[in-house]
């Protein structure tokens, strides 16, 4: 199933709830929420509040991308703020299994990312754990970047091993997508679509219905 979570690290922060009701409204699936520590990546975001603030204004899933080092020590945190999905980077953490299995014992369902430069070999043995892989189409931690033109490739890669091994693992996509690369990068074998300034850049409402419209030719 094709999904839009719209980054709401893109929004307009003085109209959050605002904004997470219109993409919700106008048919998103997900919202995504981007957490950041200043160390994985340099830039801060938010914490577990938003994440609590987001449940209190949809009933989406809450789709939380934590780019931030040791990522298992919030996992309690942010799965009882409401996280229906945790997603960890595959650089952030030594022990990935457990962490996996933690967010797993919460009751989310379990994501791993990947940056551009990690080849998707690496998920070769937690794949059949997971519930979705993040691509990150540009270097983690803003806003507003161009893709970079090879991690397209890495999504081709990675839908070849997720159907030679028949398993059901979504694959997301996040980082300078928009209404003209979208297609591209679904025919690659994408099916949950991350973006944040092409959705929140103008009317949220209209340019999600784009989106979607695009996303279920």
């Amino acid at each position: 199933m094709n999904c839009l979570s719209p980054s709401i690290l893109s929004a307009d922060l003085t109209r959050l709830g605002e904004q997470v009701i219109a993409v919700d409204q106008a048919g998103a699936e997900y919202i995504h929420i981007d957490i950041m520590d200043g160390s994985f990546v340099p830039n801060l975001s938010f914490g577990v509040p938003i994440v609590s603030a987001c449940r209190g204004v949809t009933d989406k899933i809450l789709d939380v991308h934590m780019m931030v080092e040791h990522p298992e020590t919030l996992i309690d945190a942010v799965s009882a703020a409401g996280a229906d999905l945790i997603t960890i980077h595959y650089e952030a953490t030594r022990h990935l299994d457990a962490a996996i299995h933690k967010i797993k014992d919460c009751g989310a369902m379990a994501g791993v990312a990947i940056n551009p430069a990690t080849p998707v070999s690496v998920l070769s043995e937690i794949l059949p754990e997971l519930d979705m892989v993040l691509v990150m189409l540009v270097n983690p931690g803003f806003g507003g970047q161009k893709l970079i033109p090879y991690t397209v490739e890495k999504v081709r890669q990675l839908k070849a091993m997720i159907d030679e091994r028949h398993l059901s693992c979504d694959i997301e996509v996040d980082g300078g997508i928009n209404l003209e690369n979208v297609s591209r990068i679904m025919d690659a074998g994408a099916n949950i679509i991350v973006s944040g300034s092409s959705i929140f850049g103008g009317d949220a409402a209209e340019n999600t219905e784009e989106f979607l419209h695009l996303m279920q030719e």
